[in-house]
């Protein structure tokens, strides 16, 4: 296999029954993910010696994969074993994004739908540093979060990124870092890139899976912890407006688990005690 080895940062790819250096050429004109956007993926990370949640990310990829017509060829305890096959390929000083994904071969022209039968697989590992926890600002942004009527929400499925793309390409252009994204009736639905969480009066508050955002598994985690803590946490229907009189502001996701949110456009927030403690609490939780 012909090996593009200009990846950004120290990659090990898992294809086709071996591991490969660099930035692995899987795809062609041809293949129907290339054009008509049958990928999948998921997201776990590798941190100071831990892999969080990874069994759940890997139960995930599949879930996607089926969602989108495609057949997982891999359990999802193969894919975590590789994973720490792959895992030993590193240093061990930088942080490793885990990205399990599955995309179709054949299908198209006659038949938009992809072939479940084509459905292929990689597991691609590389070097990407936590961001710090100094918090990031976001405006609110023009661009909406769509239902699972008209796009597949309950995937993490590429064809949904480019949306994200645009609105913190839009975003950047005003000053801000990122941005909160609604769902089709202006409800909060998530960031760009990640859930969000708001606290009032010590109570923390984080917007209920309406099918237009991935309920995502640092989110699950980090409301389990806060309320062990004592934290009480409320899923519910969140607007604008009640974002902008939080006490403070958070964001959770796999890239960096749970970072405050310093600006909402033109109101400035201090990073929370609750985040502190959220973060605190998945620390240790992960380390366990």
């Amino acid at each position: 296999m012909t090996v593009d080895t200009s990846a950004q940062t120290t990659t090990w790819t898992f294809v086709d029954g071996d591991w490969h250096e660099g930035n692995v050429p899987i795809v062609g004109p041809r293949t129907h993910a290339m054009w008509l956007a049958s990928s999948v993926f998921d997201g776990a990370r590798w941190f100071e010696g831990v892999a969080p949640d990874l069994d759940r990310h890997c139960e995930r990829v599949n879930a996607s994969a089926a969602a989108m017509g495609m057949k997982a060829t891999m359990s999802a305890e193969e894919i975590a074993a590789l994973t720490m096959e792959g895992v030993k390929k590193f240093d061990g000083n930088t942080a490793i994004y885990i990205r399990p994904m599955y995309w179709a071969e054949h299908g198209g022209y006659m038949s938009v739908p992809a072939d479940p039968e084509s459905t292929r697989f990689c597991l691609c590992l590389y070097e990407a540093p936590m961001i710090p926890p100094q918090g990031f600002s976001v405006t609110v942004s023009r661009f909406r979060r769509p239902s699972v009527e008209v796009a597949p929400t309950n995937a993490k499925a590429g064809c949904l990124y480019p949306n994200s793309g645009r609105a913190i390409m839009e975003a950047k252009s005003r000053g801000f870092d990122n941005c909160i994204m609604l769902d089709m009736l202006g409800n909060v639905s998530e960031t760009a890139v990640s859930n969000i969480f708001m606290v009032k009066d010590g109570v923390a508050f984080t917007p209920v899976p309406n099918g237009t955002f991935l309920s995502g598994i640092t989110r699950a985690r980090t409301i389990d912890l806060l309320r062990q803590s004592g934290i009480e946490t409320i899923e519910k229907t969140l607007s604008v407006d009640e974002f902008r009189d939080a006490d403070e502001i958070f964001s959770t996701g796999n890239h960096s688990k749970v970072v405050p949110i310093i600006q909402l456009d033109d109101r400035e927030f201090q990073p929370g005690p609750v985040a502190a403690k959220a973060r605190a609490a998945y620390w240790d939780w992960a380390h366990s």
